[in-house]
């Protein structure tokens, strides 16, 4: 018997009513590009996540690319990141025109070596990506810590943990940006390609909008040469109904993570992930807020 990872089915019945509500309202508003739909998710994910900006997206690659071009990150310069991701982490860090270099896994977590990262920092290097990978943030404090002590910037890839906590911190909120991926099988998904990138930099929100919209923040006046990539009304409107619910649903996969873990413990062929202890932490004190 094959258990799905996600039953977008099951998940659509039990909301059925409140999608197909916000799915015929686009329809009848016409609201297909931009408008007040996705203006109004802008608003709903920055109020919940507690984030100042945020710039919706076609999708979580498109989220990283243009969040690496608006801090001019190009030819010549070197962006540290895991050697453990989806292939968007690295081949939008090529695209933008740098170099990537790779930093191994912890062996517990799975997430990036914060041991390993100094000895990759060269002159060239300008960002750290570090992915929260399967829900798992990384060690943001050592991450932070290193930043700053090298001048670099922090984009944190959050495509597969949308409202972990790091310190009390929503992951995404630390660095100078975080990006999210809306695939339909995330923690919050739309029913096609759809992403955002959070941050509370004024500046770096207005490029970061700017490149998404072919390089104009006003129709026909383009300042410089952007992409194509838009969060359409459609999508936008499902993922204010399904944020809703997002913190409930999180915590059904938490409890689920930990019944594998519990039910495969004995078994000496499989290796399942650790905790690290300050995501328990969080974890625990996410749960008396919640």
């Amino acid at each position: 018997m094959n258990i799905p990872i996600v039953d977008l089915k099951a998940q659509y019945q039990s909301i059925k009513e409140e999608i197909d509500k916000a799915i015929q309202s686009v329809i009848e508003n016409t609201a297909f590009i931009k408008g007040k739909y996705v203006q109004q998710f802008e608003r709903d994910y920055a109020e919940a996540y507690g984030a100042k900006h945020v710039v919706s997206c076609g999708n979580g690659t498109d989220a990283l690319y243009i969040t690496l071009k608006a801090m001019d990150i190009g030819s010549g310069d070197e962006v540290i990141t895991t050697a453990h991701s989806w292939i968007s982490t690295s081949e939008t860090i090529t695209q933008a025109g740098a170099n990537v270099v790779f930093v191994d896994i912890d062996k517990d977590y799975y997430t990036i070596n914060t041991n390993l990262i100094e000895e990759k920092i060269t002159e060239k290097t300008k960002v750290i990506i570090p992915v929260h990978i399967y829900g798992q943030p990384v060690n943001m404090t050592e991450i932070m810590r290193i930043a700053k002590k090298y001048n670099l910037k922090v984009i944190e890839d959050c495509a597969q943990a949308h409202f972990a906590e790091w310190d009390n911190k929503y992951v995404g909120t630390i660095g100078d940006a975080g990006t999210f991926s809306f695939f339909p099988g995330k923690n919050l998904g739309a029913y096609g390609d759809a992403g955002c990138i959070v941050t509370n930099n004024d500046a770096l929100a207005e490029k970061m909008r700017m490149f998404a919209n072919h390089g104009a923040l006003i129709k026909h006046e383009h300042q410089v040469e952007g992409i194509n990539s838009r969060l359409d009304g459609l999508q936008a409107a499902i993922l204010s109904v399904k944020l809703k619910y997002i913190l409930e649903w999180n915590e059904k996969r938490r409890h689920n993570a930990l019944l594998y873990n519990n039910y495969l413990r004995d078994i000496e062929t499989i290796v399942t992930p650790q905790i690290h202890p300050g995501f328990l932490e969080a974890l625990r004190e996410a749960s008396g807020r919640h």
